[in-house]
């Protein structure tokens, strides 16, 4: 009986890393364009605490389209 409990919990974990491995790279690839800091990611395992980060990166300012805006108004304005 004891067995099966330890391979379960071994299951368990091989399945959280595979989910994490899954979860994780698409949200750094988004705060990373959007300009954030893509160890935000992290924080979408974080239970409560990823609602919160979600809605600070949807409705902040983008850095990465600050920094767009600066560089199209840059160029227009030296033509």
């Amino acid at each position: 009986m004891y067995d099966h409990y330890m391979s379960f919990g071994s299951g368990h974990w091989l399945f959280m890393l595979l989910w994490i491995a899954v979860i994780l790279p698409p949200f750094w690839k988004i705060f990373s364009r959007a300009g954030f800091s893509g160890w935000l990611s992290l924080l979408i395992f974080i239970p409560l605490v990823n609602l919160v980060v979600l809605y600070v990166v949807a409705f902040a300012e983008w850095p990465a389209l600050r920094s767009t805006a600066a560089r199209e108004s840059g160029e227009a304005g030296g033509e």
